[in-house]
């Protein structure tokens, strides 16, 4: 389906805007999820400069944004960019499209980190890692300046769980059933079910850093992240898990109306 409206009818130097800025297209019409992806993507993609260090997310929605700045290098409209990837498929995209490819070891300091999430909630809290990248996805993302988060209004929950599907948890291959069942013990007091994730076969997913996923999936809200957060850390054989708290600063919403962009620390609405 064609869009019917510029994607990009927000300017991100508009200094009039406010901490939640709201566009609405002159003619809505039912838009599919990839092109609210889309549309939220490009958005994101205008907080790009000439000669930045710029983290590269995974996933689908991060997938429009890794294409838009090819774009723009072929263009012209951008030079001098430094790409960070978190995950391999990433990698090959962003080298099929000839954006230049560093490390956080020559480049410690990213300038703005772009990517998607699973789910975010009222406190800009996310869910990421249903695709498996999210240790990559946490390092690169949490040396970044600047975190700025693309979904379309699917993935807006009013908490850390709340869409009842994965909370993802890095665990190292070994005695991974034992971690998995000290995982569900932890959580049980959420009506936590923790289930290994599989890849092809039927085999266990592998991610690009040789370990497993558990899913945990809850049916209660969690209360104080930050302690669940560390209980889960604390965990031998616990790699990382997919609550990225108190990370992004801006958050970027596409709905069937317009694009909302959220900004840390605010409680408009």
């Amino acid at each position: 389906m064609a869009l019917a409206y510029d994607p990009l009818f927000i300017s991100s130097s508009d200094k009039s805007l406010s901490a939640i800025d709201v566009a609405s297209p002159p003619h809505p019409m039912v838009l599919t999820q990839d092109e609210l992806k889309r549309i939220a993507a490009y958005k994101a993609v205008e907080f790009v400069q000439s000669g930045m260090v710029l983290g590269l997310g995974t996933g689908s929605t991060a997938k429009h944004a890794v294409d838009r700045i090819g774009e723009l290098l072929r263009h012209g409209k951008l030079d001098n960019i430094v790409g960070i990837p978190t995950s391999k498929k990433t990698q090959e995209q962003a080298l099929s499209l000839g954006i230049p490819l560093s490390d956080l070891d020559a480049h410690p300091v990213i300038d703005l980190s772009i990517d998607g999430a699973d789910e975010v909630d009222p406190f800009l809290n996310l869910v990421k890692g249903r695709g498996g990248s999210l240790l990559r996805e946490k390092m690169i993302e949490g040396a970044s300046k600047k975190f700025v988060v693309i979904v379309d209004e699917s993935k807006m929950v009013k908490h850390i769980g709340g869409s009842k599907l994965a909370l993802p948890v890095e665990v190292v291959p070994f005695c991974w059933k034992f971690t998995s069942e000290k995982l569900r013990n932890l959580l049980e007091g959420y009506g936590c079910e923790a289930n290994l994730r599989l890849g092809e076969k039927g085999k266990p997913f592998v991610t690009d850093n040789g370990n497993y996923i558990v899913d945990m999936r809850l049916e209660e809200d969690m209360g104080d992240l930050g302690a669940v957060s560390d209980a889960i850390l604390r965990l031998p054989g616990v790699v990382e898990h997919g609550m990225f708290l108190d990370m992004a600063s801006t958050v970027i919403i596409a709905g069937e109306l317009g694009v909302k962009i959220k900004h840390k620390h605010t409680t408009s609405s």
